[in-house]
């Protein structure tokens, strides 16, 4: 099975001593988001995971401690750099020492097992086309010899966003082609394998590709080790990821991105901050009485040898 510590919350960000200490004590448990009740328990030990996922906007928390985890387990990380500041990312660092920390982290794992997030790409009156392409660019240059691949998508409209940036401009099919024909055109003339994720749209004219961001090919080949040929489910449409479980909670990151799907609202992962406890198997609270611990099913994706 795969492991993703990052899709619900930046736990690398917020919670890299838990989450040292839940593959230090070879488990997890994880409470159903949509039955609080039922509670999976995944064990975090080489025979029972496959690969370890990350996908976090700061990695340097874990830096001087990530060696627990990949001499261990294989790994694959995906490092979120956008062109925003503190007026849409406020608990993000810059761009200028995410960079810095994006070179460190390839340079402990190395270059194939790093993916450069570039999303999702929304426009306001600042953040526009030609500042997305521009700052796109800038970012390349520096990056090409730290990363495995670069992902981009656009900003999904869904309703709690229109709420939380009323700067919002909606997406036009004229915008979505501009940019993917300007992000397309950097990625070609830096080597830069650019594929889009989680959209239906085809941008294969601008040398972008649309495969899944999270595949067994991608594992495998980052990881020197081969999967077998199964068919990914995606995670949503569009997606064509393959299926992993995630160990982290809605409602906990504290970056306070304005366009996040995983918090109602900043103040409620603030709020939901102070029941984490750094001994709980839990990333929020304890076991309750009425809860139910299921073990969760661990099957093994990779061919036999």
């Amino acid at each position: 099975m795969i492991i993703n510590t990052g899709g619900r919350t930046d736990t690398v960000q917020y919670y890299t001593d838990w989450l040292l200490n839940r593959f230090s004590e070879g488990y997890v448990l994880t409470r159903n988001p949509l039955f609080p009740n039922k509670v999976n328990r995944y064990e975090l030990t080489p025979d029972k995971v496959d690969c370890v996922v990350f996908c976090s906007k700061n990695y340097k928390p874990i830096l001087p401690r990530l060696h627990e985890i990949t001499d261990r387990f294989h790994t694959y990380f995906h490092y979120t750099i956008t062109a925003y500041g503190k007026d849409i990312e406020p608990g993000v660092p810059s761009i200028e020492e995410s960079i810095q920390t994006l070179i460190e982290l390839s340079k402990l794992v190395g270059k194939q097992r790093v993916a450069w997030r570039y999303d999702p790409v929304l426009l306001t009156k600042k953040y526009t086309v030609s500042h997305h392409i521009e700052t796109f660019d800038k970012m390349a240059n520096m990056l090409v010899p730290y990363i495995d691949r670069c992902i981009f998508s656009f900003v999904e409209m869904y309703k709690k966003l229109e709420i939380n940036m009323p700067e919002l401009i909606p997406l036009s099919a004229q915008d979505m082609d501009g940019l993917a024909r300007g992000l397309g055109s950097i990625a070609e003339k830096n080597g830069i394998y650019l594929q889009a994720c989680g959209t239906n749209g085809d941008y294969t004219r601008y040398g972008i590709h649309a495969s899944g961001c999270m595949t067994l090919d991608i594992l495998g080949k980052a990881n020197d080790i081969l999967f077998k040929n199964l068919k990914h489910k995606g995670m949503r449409q569009g997606c064509h990821c393959i299926e992993s479980r995630d160990i982290g909670a809605y409602d906990t990151c504290l970056n306070g991105c304005k366009y996040c799907y995983a918090n109602k609202n900043p103040h409620k992962a603030y709020e939901n901050y102070k029941y984490h406890d750094l001994a709980s198997p839990l990333l929020l609270g304890h076991v309750r009485p009425e809860d139910t611990i299921i073990q969760g099913i661990q099957q093994s994706f990779l061919a036999k040898e």
